[in-house]
């Protein structure tokens, strides 16, 4: 036992875990491709001043969670990546994107960092995967990334979850919102708790997403944003709408579904599970217009994206039994030494092997027949290849189906076409 123990926070995702991981990372890549997303990829720290304008100073992440340290000889604060969007817009920026095509669909998956309270599906360094849509923001942008989101949790073959979408109007809208909120939430003033205080006067859109339980009477009967909206605004809204329901994308309109920063506009989105609990936001997203010039643009950015929470995603998973049936593969030949001198005669067997795209397996640890046969079985090898004097000496081996125990006595040649051809492999199967 070491005396090291991982740091509080983190985890260790050991192979058969790590099975699951990779097996979520391919069916992003692939439908991501398929909606002509293209992966970026950018660094695991920034500038402490990217996320302060990015995310916003008053809100938890930048306020309570971000590691940041002061390396730069400059004095410049770093931070560790608390989320993905301002990051891929600072990249975006920075290359100048929009002046080599209108429009960029990009989609990531990467490490973040938090300082927050561990718990099941929230650790400090976490992993999320998303896509940002830069150029365009219509109703037509806005429904794809939502459609790539709901796309991905269909293919995983994801059960019971909720989309739940409400829109944030434009600007003015949302000006004479937060007004309305003052107004009603004033009189409250005392029995407000201190963090729904400190959010009136700044931003009390974010009284809203309140997760106390005393200020959920007082929070449901707020003002809906909805009534504040204009004739544009609802129509943008019901376009949204209209996308989701002719691709059969069931939705929940929410009207306490807010973003508190300026820059997000018109629709915000959010996925549920029943299976994470009191915690059970999988991922979310919407459109942010206003993001570029928080970060020094000349002029607005249409975008929107969304980002979902790969632990959030594998508890529920695990919980539906959808890894029941991943198994990792087992080597498809396991090499069965009979006398350890001619180790180094099956090492390059296992090489030829492998060159030839054979997953195979061979002990190192010096273990008898017996031993090996039964770590062969463990590791659910489909065949043994039997190495002893007498086949290296004809070079011819024999080769066990572990499933059926037929075998037969082969030269390599041919139990590497028996391997890579269907019909003949049919033979010992």
């Amino acid at each position: 036992m070491s005396q090291y123990q991982a740091v509080k926070g983190t985890r260790d995702i050991f192979p058969e875990e790590a099975t699951q991981w990779k097996y979520v990372e391919r069916v992003v890549h692939t439908l991501a491709s398929l909606y002509g997303f293209s992966e970026i990829r950018v660094p695991v720290f920034e500038y402490t001043e990217l996320f302060q304008r990015g995310i916003g100073s008053t809100t938890d992440i930048v306020g309570k969670e971000m590691f940041s340290f002061q390396p730069d000889p400059k004095g410049r604060s770093l931070t560790l990546r608390p989320e993905m969007t301002a990051g891929v817009m600072r990249a975006a920026l920075q290359k100048n994107l929009l002046s080599l095509a209108p429009v960029h669909k990009l989609y990531y998956i990467g490490e973040l960092f938090r300082k927050e309270r561990p718990q099941a599906g929230r650790q400090r360094q976490f992993s999320q995967f998303g896509s940002e849509l830069i150029g365009v923001s219509s109703p037509a942008a806005v429904a794809e990334v939502i459609t790539l989101m709901m796309h991905v949790f269909e293919s995983l073959g994801l059960r019971g979850l909720k989309l739940r979408i409400n829109t944030l109007g434009d600007g003015a809208d949302r000006a004479r919102y937060r007004e309305a909120l003052q107004a009603y939430f004033a009189p409250f003033h005392e029995i407000l708790d201190d963090a729904s205080k400190e959010r009136l006067e700044k931003n009390p859109l974010r009284i809203l997403d309140s997760k106390n339980p005393a200020m959920q009477e007082l929070v449901d009967g707020a003002p809906r944003l909805y009534d504040y909206l204009n004739g544009s605004s609802l129509q943008d809204f019901e376009k949204v709408l209209f996308y989701l329901a002719e691709r059969n994308i069931a939705y929940d309109i929410d009207h306490r579904l807010v973003r508190g920063l300026d820059y997000y506009s018109h629709t915000a989105f959010e996925v549920t599970s029943s299976e994470l609990g009191a915690q059970d936001a999988i991922g979310g997203g919407g459109r942010y217009d206003g993001l570029a010039r928080e970060l020094g643009s000349t002029a607005d950015v249409p975008a929107s994206g969304f980002a979902v929470g790969m632990e959030r995603l594998l508890i529920t998973m695990e919980k539906q039994g959808l890894f029941a049936a991943l198994n990792s593969p087992g080597p498809q030949v396991s090499i069965v030494l009979q006398q350890q001198d001619l180790l180094d005669h099956a090492l390059q067997i296992a090489w030829r092997l492998r060159k030839a795209g054979i997953k195979t397996e061979i002990d190192l640890a010096a273990r008898s027949m017996k031993a090996q046969m039964r770590e062969a079985n463990r590791i659910r090898a489909s065949y043994a290849l039997f190495v002893g004097t007498a086949e290296y000496t004809t070079g011819n081996y024999t080769l066990k189906n572990l499933a059926t125990s037929e075998q037969r006595t082969l030269s390599l040649d041919a139990v590497l076409q028996i391997l890579h051809e269907p019909a003949a492999r049919e033979l010992l199967e």
